[in-house]
């Protein structure tokens, strides 16, 4: 806000909404013009957006114009991995395969992106077979700390920040970088410098306290933060994760719980800067300049997680990861938390309700193989690569849903 204060698009009563969020208990609803500082993009809404710079381009030479003033004026990435197929599985050579394939069904795109490239300024293309593109924007493109130079020629740093055109662009929230999925209309705009409009937001502080039991991974702190974000109600909120636990939560089940952001319905779900920050870029090869330059930014700035560091939220709730217990969700919605120590159960019960009889019997068929087909154990037979499998309910099924499987 500060860098862009305009009087216009940007004004003093902008600014002053923000100063006064906290006096208000956290509850300020004024719309303001927001810019971040970059845009990251994958294939499928991509290729839309340099078909638009291109025909813009072509729209001011018919005009008498020079195309080359037609350039994203914010740093943009798109990341290609919406068109990967897969054909080949189960073997060494499966990935290159599936690689060189995806190369052959889309040369024209390709072609024309790599084009992109090449002829707009503030525009790179990751290529295929790089990676999921929120894991790409995590270990490679995010600073935390963006610098730049002003129309002084003075650099000028920033908070890394940036919209994207993937849903799980939150991802990156957990190195401390303020993100979030848009549409292709919004993103475009930030590509082209203009501002996205919103409320100031209502900010949740979800504090951690305690350190994970042995024998419980990220997937198990995730789904109790999911299940009990989604009995607070978030939607259109930011989350903000705050307490002295952070510090035994490392930045890769940090990511995974911001990665979550859609799941429990916020729009996103933000770690602050901490000694873990530093730890994450320093392993993923960020040089030491960006480093220092984080480190020395978060702190000078506020904005470093210190013991003790509570901000003023417009509300909160807490958890005690010691709590935690191994879990699952579903069968259909991620908040439905299940301890395993009741998967056997929930499971009954899911069926029971879903066939609308009592499968109790079927459940005791089923643990030794069961007999014939019956209205308690329904079964279909699939074919696949010329052996049948047969499927009943319980049955294991894995889908490979493009990058993300």
């Amino acid at each position: 806000m500060l860098r862009f204060e305009d009087g216009s698009t940007v004004s003093t009563d902008d600014i002053r909404a923000f100063s006064e969020w906290a006096d208000k208990g956290g509850k300020n609803p004024r719309e303001i013009a927001y810019r971040p500082a970059r845009v990251l993009m994958q294939d499928f809404t991509g290729v839309p957006a340099v078909v638009d710079l291109a025909a813009m381009r072509d729209g001011i030479v018919a005009l008498g114009g020079d195309a080359e003033k037609i350039n994203p004026l914010n740093p943009v990435d798109l990341v290609i991995d919406h068109s990967v197929m897969i054909d080949e599985f189960g073997n060494p050579r499966a990935f290159q395969m599936n690689v060189d394939r995806e190369y052959e069904r889309n040369m024209e795109r390709y072609t024309f992106l790599k084009w992109g490239q090449s002829a707009f300024n503030n525009f790179r293309v990751v290529p295929p077979g790089t990676g999921i593109c929120h894991q790409v924007n995590l270990e490679y493109l995010a600073k935390t700390v963006w610098s730049d130079n002003d129309q002084n020629g003075e650099t000028v740093a920033y908070p890394d920040t940036l919209v994207g055109t993937d849903s799980h662009t939150t991802m990156v929230n957990g190195a401390s970088v303020l993100g979030w999925g848009v549409g292709g209309i919004e993103a475009e705009a930030a590509m082209l410098g203009q501002p996205i409009s919103m409320l100031i937001p209502e900010v949740i502080g979800f504090k951690l306290t305690g350190a994970m039991p042995e024998g419980t991974t990220a997937t198990d702190l995730v789904l109790k933060v999911v299940q009990m974000l989604r009995e607070k109600g978030v939607v259109g909120k930011f989350v903000e994760f705050y307490g002295d636990g952070l510090a035994n939560v490392p930045l890769a089940d940090r990511a995974t719980i911001g990665n979550m952001a859609p799941e429990y319905g916020a729009t996103c779900g933000f770690f602050p800067v901490d000694d873990e920050t530093i730890r994450y870029l320093t392993q993923t090869g960020r040089d030491r300049d960006t480093i220092a330059l984080v480190e020395a930014y978060a702190k000078a700035q506020g904005m470093w997680r210190n013991e003790g560091y509570e901000p003023v939220y417009t509300d909160t709730l807490e958890l005690d990861m010691s709590t935690v217990v191994p879990a699952i969700s579903g069968p259909k919605r991620p908040q439905d938390h299940t301890p395993l120590t009741r998967a056997a159960a929930s499971f009954l019960d899911v069926v029971n309700e879903y066939r609308g009889i009592d499968t109790s019997a079927a459940a005791e068929d089923m643990e030794a193989e069961g007999p014939a087909p019956s209205e308690n154990d329904p079964r279909k037979t699939v074919a696949v690569e010329g052996e049948d499998y047969t499927l009943r309910d319980g049955s294991v099924v894995i889908a490979s849903i493009t990058s993300c499987t």
